[in-house]
């Protein structure tokens, strides 16, 4: 049995329901809340020390980190698989992954939180919010939660991660040129499935056109992965209407914000355009 524990509106478990969904494993779902900071309490942290979701739990076997997880639930069950088969397109499709976790994770955390989840923060009381801050167990990431809490969109994390979705989005473009429908094949693989829920939350937050506005070929990859089952069944099915709407409405309230940071990073960096 797969045991898989997820919190809502989770973009890194989203991954992880495309998988378990592209390859048709059944699974239960246990829910941690985190704006009640259920992943701190003893018992999460046994299962997951960092205490972030989503964790995999599979005939005792416990597996972390999203990226992680859908590689093992690949390699376990192999009958319809999601890399592809040469080791240079392995390579490749991990370069995705990486990208994400290094950069993209980050980057849709911050504008993220820009835009919505510091306003559900400052519902919490103070003695919640340091909770969370003192457990988060990385000074950087809680530099990070810090500043953009107390400064919003203009918070210099955020324009990182501006500046990240803009190299992101050229990267794709260029990957998709030579006029396969997919990032790394013509087949769907893990590394479409890693970029998916990032880049549905930035068009949830109506903020996606800021860098595909001019990029045709990541538009018609859009089209494509939002339109598969997995997709559909992971995400917006998984979205209450409340959630749907807080999200526009935060995510509009930045938009012009956003699109302003993406134009100062390109003038400082004429060579990434």
């Amino acid at each position: 049995m797969i045991e898989l524990y997820t919190a809502r509106n989770s973009i890194c478990t989203q991954k992880v329901f495309i998988t378990l969904d592209e390859k048709a494993l059944p699974y239960e779902m246990r829910v941690v809340n985190l704006f009640t900071n259920e992943q701190y309490l003893p018992e999460y942290l046994k299962i997951n020390p960092k205490g972030v979701v989503p964790s995999l739990i599979r005939d005792g076997e416990i597996v972390v980190e999203s990226t992680l997880i859908c590689e093992y639930l690949d390699e376990n069950f192999p009958e319809r698989p999601l890399m592809p088969k040469s080791p240079h397109g392995r390579a490749r499709s991990r370069l995705w992954s990486k990208l994400v976790d290094e950069h993209i994770f980050e980057a849709t955390r911050e504008i993220s939180f820009s835009a919505h989840f510091r306003y559900k923060m400052r519902t919490m009381t103070e003695e919640q919010r340091q909770i969370r801050y003192a457990n988060v167990g990385d000074p950087e990431r809680r530099a990070r939660f810090m500043s953009t809490f107390e400064r919003g969109v203009e918070s210099p994390y955020v324009f990182q991660a501006v500046a990240h979705f803009e190299k992101a989005f050229k990267q794709m473009e260029e990957a998709l040129a030579g006029g396969s429908q997919w990032l790394v094949s013509e087949a769907y693989t893990l590394a479409d499935i890693n970029m998916v829920p990032y880049i549905a939350r930035m068009e949830y937050l109506t903020l996606l056109d800021v860098w595909t506005a001019d990029r045709p070929r990541v538009r018609d990859w859009w089209a494509r992965a939002k339109a598969r089952p997995s997709t559909v069944e992971a995400i917006p099915n998984r979205l209450t209407s409340d959630e749907i709407g807080e999200m526009r409405e935060y995510g509009a309230a930045i938009h012009d914000d956003v699109a302003r940071l993406r134009a100062d990073y390109l003038r400082m960096f004429p060579s990434r355009h």
